[in-house]
C-alpha cells in the first residue's frame, strides 16, 4: 500500500483518515505497514472516496521474493 504516499500529498494524517473511513487506526496501521492479508472492497472504496483516488494510486504489487 502507498497509503503513506497519498496522506501526505493531501496533508491528512492516518487517524482522521480512519475517522472518516469508520475503521480503527490500528486497521489503518495494518494497511499502511503492508501486513494486511487483504483489504475489502468496501474499506477500499471508502479510502479512495475521502482521498479522492483511484485504488491503483493505493496499491502496488510486490513479489514474496521482494
Amino acid at each position: 500500500m502507498r497509503l503513506d504516499v497519498a496522506l501526505a500529498q493531501r496533508k491528512m494524517t492516518s487517524r482522521e483518515l480512519a475517522a472518516k473511513v469508520g475503521i480503527s487506526e490500528q486497521n489503518l496501521s495494518i494497511l499502511r505497514s503492508g501486513k494486511a492479508r487483504g483489504v475489502r472492497f468496501s474499506t477500499l472504496d471508502a479510502i479512495c472516496k475521502v482521498l479522492e483516488c483511484q485504488p491503483g494510486e493505493l496499491l502496488e504489487y510486490a513479489s514474496d521474493a521482494d
